[in-house]
């Protein structure tokens, strides 16, 4: 069973109509695709209406038929548009495990496939210890909520207030920790 965000995710891809597009235009009926795949016709005809969504074990002998690699069925067609809702999003602490996390964060656009940048809403507790140094990528882009939140990059450290915003470069080892009294919010951008 598919969760309703999984299925709203996958339903944007639109496989079962693809299938369905190469089989007419083989001008090839389901009970023929089902020979060829091994597939009932009745389970063919569920994954074109979008009603059950084929695995990969079963969509690459689709592919194999129709002589399209799986990329055919995972290239999103039109403008890219994703929304992630706040009751979707996943909250993970820094560190899976860590008792007392550094912080907390969750991904704004995990659905988005190939993406140029990965952003997050990230918490960091009050009292909370620094994050372990670390590096990534090439850049990085924090803009703090709410509250006071201390960067630290290499060994300047750098105290932002509310509405505050840093960009640098996230090639170097850097860390973050919530400053002063209260949590604070931040949007946090990385460019891969």
């Amino acid at each position: 069973m598919v969760s309703d965000t999984l299925a709203t995710e996958l339903e944007r891809y639109r496989i079962g109509p693809r299938i369905k597009s190469l089989r007419l235009g083989k001008k090839m009926g389901l009970v023929q695709l089902g020979a060829h795949t091994g597939l009932s016709p009745a389970m063919l005809s569920k994954i074109e209406r979008g009603q059950l969504f084929p695995t990969l074990p079963t969509l690459l002998r689709i592919a194999m038929v129709f002589g399209v690699d799986l990329d055919h069925f995972f290239t999103r067609e039109g403008p890219l548009i994703h929304v992630t809702r706040k009751k979707e999003r996943l909250r993970l602490p820094a560190l899976p495990g860590d008792e007392a996390p550094s912080y907390f964060f969750e991904s704004l656009d995990y659905g988005v496939a190939n993406r140029p940048i990965d952003a997050f809403f990230a918490e960091f507790p009050e009292q909370a210890k620094s994050s372990a140094p670390h590096q990534h990528g090439r850049a990085e882009f924090v803009y703090v909520l709410s509250g006071r939140l201390a960067v630290r990059v290499d060994t300047e450290e750098v105290v932002l207030n509310e509405g505050d915003a840093m960009h640098f470069d996230s090639g170097v080892p850097h860390s973050y920790r919530g400053h002063g009294k209260g949590s604070c919010e931040a949007i946090v951008v990385t460019v891969p």
